[in-house]
C-alpha cells in the first residue's frame, strides 16, 4: 500500500490526489469492451493519483516514487481499450493532461507533451501552416499524442501512411526513466520502438515529435453495397488508387452500419453493405468515378455539398470507424465485443469472404483497409455477439485455423496481445529505464517471468527490436 502521505511530503509543489472516487476513475481506460476483462479487472485501482504539469514535475515524482518502492502507470485522457492505463500493482497514476503544449511547429513536423489533445495540434497546425497530423486514433478529439505513441498502433492515415511500427511515423521522443535520478533520453530512429506501443513499462513519455501532412478539406462518403465481397473490393480498388487522396478507408457489414449508426440512419439501408471514406475534395470526383467503373455502389451519403448546419449533430466519419464502431455498437447492444485480426496481403479478400460465410451474423464484418508492409490490405475490427468466453476463445481458433492473424484485445499484457514482442534488447532497455520494475507493472510477462520464451510462436504488430535492428 501506497504511503500517501510520505509521497505528498516529498512532492509538496505537485497536486496529489486520494479520494476513492477520482482515483477509480483515474484508473480505468475502455478495458471495459472486453467482457473478459471486465470480469477480470473490474476491482483495479490505483492508490493515488499524482498530476503533472511539467518535465520538472515528472522526474520529482519519479525519483519519489522510485525512492519509496511505488508503482507508477502513466495516463493520458484514458481513451485506449488495451489495458494501457490500469494500475495492475497500485501504486500512483500519473497523470500526464496536464502537460499540453504545443511546443514547435515547423514544416512537416510538430514537437508537443504528452498531453496535448491531437484535435488541438491540428487546430493550431492548421491556422499556423496548413497542416494536420498524419496519423490519429478514432478517439482524436479527446486522445492525446503521448497516449497514442505509448498504447496505439495507427488508425485514421493508416490507408496512406501505414501505422506507428512504421519508420517515418515517429520522429522523435522524450523520455524520463524511472531510477534514484531519473534521465531525460531523447530517442530516435529504431530506438523509438523501445517506447512506441510499449505502455510506458520503458519510460515515461514527456516530449513527442510526430510528422505533419497537408491538411485537406475530407469529405465523409458512405457508398453502399449489395454485397460484402463487392463491398471490400470497392475499398481495395480505392486503397490501391494512389492517385486519389484519402484518409479513412473501411467496411461495415449488413446490417451492423444501420443496426449501430442512428445518426446516419435516415441515409442507410439495412441491407446494404457500406463502404465509409474520408477523400479529399480535389480527389472527391475520381473516387466516385472509380465506384461507377465496378459492381453497383449507391452513393447513401456525403458531405460534399452539405452546409454547417446540415452537418450539426453528426460524427464525423472517422468516429464511425476503427473501435468507434465498437463503441456504437456496444450503445445499442451490451452483448457486443470484438477482436482485432490482420488479413494478409495478397490473400486477404477470399479470407474475409471465407471467415464471414462461416460465422455470419454471430461475428459482423468490420474491415479498416491500411498499408501494411507496403501493400493495401485490411486489418478485421469485426463485431463479435459474445455468448461464453469458451465460445469467444474457440472464434478465435477457428479464425487462426483459417489463416487470419488475431491480436487478442482480451488479454492485458503485450505479448499476450500479440502487438508488442518482447526480446533482449527490448529487455535490456527495460533494466536500463526502469530497474526495479516500478513502471506499469504486470503488463510484460517477459520482465516478470525469466523463464518466459519470447523467441518463438506468434505474430507481432510491433516486431522485437532485435528483429527490427536485423
Amino acid at each position: 500500500m501506497t504511503d500517501i502521505a510520505r509521497l505528498k511530503s516529498r512532492l509538496p509543489g505537485l497536486r496529489i490526489e486520494d479520494h476513492p472516487t477520482l482515483v477509480r476513475q483515474k484508473s480505468r481506460d475502455f478495458f471495459w469492451y472486453s467482457p473478459v476483462l471486465k470480469r477480470q479487472l473490474h476491482q483495479v485501482t490505483a492508490d493515488c493519483v499524482v498530476f503533472a504539469r511539467s518535465v520538472e514535475d515528472v522526474v520529482a515524482a519519479l525519483a519519489a516514487c522510485f525512492e519509496a518502492g511505488v508503482p507508477v502507470t502513466p495516463r493520458g485522457a484514458g481513451t485506449g481499450n488495451y489495458r494501457q492505463a490500469m494500475p495492475l500493482s497500485g501504486g500512483a497514476i500519473l497523470d500526464l493532461s496536464g502537460m499540453d503544449g504545443i511546443l514547435s511547429i515547423s514544416p512537416g513536423r510538430v514537437v508537443a507533451e504528452p498531453g496535448a489533445v491531437i484535435a488541438a495540434i491540428d487546430r493550431e497546425a492548421r491556422a499556423h501552416s496548413g497542416q494536420e497530423m498524419r496519423l490519429h486514433p478514432s478517439t482524436a478529439k479527446t486522445a492525446t499524442v503521448g497516449g497514442f505513441v505509448a498504447g496505439g498502433s495507427g488508425g485514421v492515415g493508416s490507408i496512406s501512411w501505414g501505422g506507428l511500427r512504421d519508420f517515418g511515423n515517429i520522429i522523435r521522443l522524450k523520455i524520463a526513466t524511472m531510477e534514484a535520478s531519473p534521465r531525460l533520453l531523447d530517442l530516435r530512429g529504431s530506438d523509438l520502438h523501445k517506447v512506441s506501443h510499449a505502455y510506458g513499462t520503458n519510460g515515461i513519455i514527456v516530449e513527442c515529435e510526430m510528422p505533419l501532412g497537408p491538411a485537406y478539406e475530407w469529405i465523409d462518403v458512405i457508398w453502399g453495397f449489395d454485397s460484402l465481397a463487392a463491398a471490400a473490393a470497392f475499398a481495395r480498388d480505392l486503397g490501391e488508387a494512389d492517385g486519389i487522396l484519402k484518409k479513412e478507408l473501411a467496411v461495415v457489414a449488413a446490417p451492423a452500419a444501420h443496426d449501430y449508426f442512428p445518426r446516419h440512419r435516415r441515409w442507410l439501408r439495412r441491407e446494404s453493405h457500406i463502404v465509409c471514406a474520408m477523400i479529399a475534395r480535389h480527389a472527391y470526383d475520381a473516387a466516385k468515378a472509380l465506384a461507377e467503373q465496378g459492381p453497383r455502389a449507391a452513393l447513401l451519403f456525403s458531405t460534399a455539398a452539405m452546409s454547417v448546419a446540415e452537418r450539426k449533430g453528426l460524427p464525423d466519419i472517422y468516429e464511425l470507424c476503427w473501435n468507434h464502431t465498437t463503441l456504437r455498437a456496444l450503445k445499442v447492444d451490451p452483448s457486443i465485443t470484438y477482436l482485432q485480426t490482420l488479413y494478409r496481403f495478397p490473400d486477404h479478400l477470399s479470407l474475409v469472404a471465407k471467415i464471414h460465410a462461416h460465422f455470419g451474423d454471430e461475428v459482423a464484418a468490420h474491415l479498416e483497409f491500411v498499408r501494411f508492409d507496403g501493400k493495401v490490405t485490411c486489418f478485421g475490427l469485426p463485431l463479435v455477439r459474445f455468448t461464453t468466453e469458451e465460445r469467444l476463445d474457440e472464434i478465435i481458433r477457428i479464425h487462426e485455423d483459417m489463416g487470419a492473424v488475431v491480436f487478442n484485445p482480451h488479454r492485458y499484457t503485450l505479448e499476450e496481445g500479440g502487438m508488442k514482442r518482447t526480446d533482449a534488447v527490448q529487455l535490456a532497455f527495460k533494466g536500463e529505464a526502469d530497474p526495479r520494475g516500478l513502471l506499469n507493472p504486470g503488463k510484460m510477462i517477459a520482465w516478470d517471468d525469466p523463464s518466459y520464451d519470447y523467441a518463438s510462436g506468434g505474430t507481432y504488430l510491433f516486431k522485437g527490436l532485435g528483429q527490427a535492428a536485423g
